[in-house]
């Protein structure tokens, strides 16, 4: 008996203890440097002319309306927009637009909870509701000796039939750094080929 009674105490013991371990943590707010780190990807080549054509190679075919490119700065900004009135189901989408509407699904949510714009604050205001869908970017190109240096920054925002942001977001998510610079990767290796 008193076994029975000393194997079901330990029993008990070990499933709080393996419950307590279990308890969510909240994870810190990313710093500075830890953002910058993901955000920055080296390349084998100097030519930094190059590495930004293959750049805007990569987001042109994301979809991407390039907005300025200053070769000797290194710098280009681009920016891609989505109409949210498009029924997702009932259009014909490329892939490319698929991995940006599931970009946007994760940054916003489905939902209208963070949208309180929906309700006029009189009569005679035009109601407001979201519109568009939009993501910016930077890139900044440097040379560094025999290497480059590439740095982007994602941001994500939700405009309203007005043109005027709802929600504006800086992107930072490590895996999405990770598949843009995968696509940079082989539009540098295309460039290279003269393609």
């Amino acid at each position: 008996m008193r076994l029975h009674v000393l194997i079901g105490f330990l029993v008990v013991t070990i499933t709080a203890c393996t419950f307590v371990n279990q308890a969510p943590t909240v994870q810190p707010p990313k710093t500075q440097l830890q953002t910058r780190e993901f955000q920055t990807r080296e390349f084998d080549t100097n030519d930094t002319k190059l590495i930004m054509k293959a750049v805007l190679n990569v987001l042109q075919d994301d979809g991407f309306v390039v907005k300025n490119a200053v070769v000797d700065l290194g710098l280009l900004t681009a920016t891609k927009e989505v109409d949210l009135a498009e029924n997702r189901a009932t259009t014909n989408r490329a892939s490319s637009d698929d991995y940006w509407w599931s970009v946007f699904e994760s940054v916003f949510g489905t939902g209208g909870g963070r949208n309180r714009a929906n309700q006029s604050r009189s009569n005679q205001e035009q109601p407001r509701f979201r519109k568009f869908k939009l993501i910016e970017v930077s890139v900044n190109v440097s040379e560094i000796g025999r290497r480059s240096k590439v740095r982007a920054n994602f941001q994500a925002k939700i405009l309203d039939n007005q043109g005027q942001p709802l929600d504006v977001y800086v992107i930072e998510d490590q895996k999405f750094y990770q598949e843009f610079f995968a696509k940079v990767d082989k539009g540098i290796f295309i460039q290279k080929q003269g393609f």
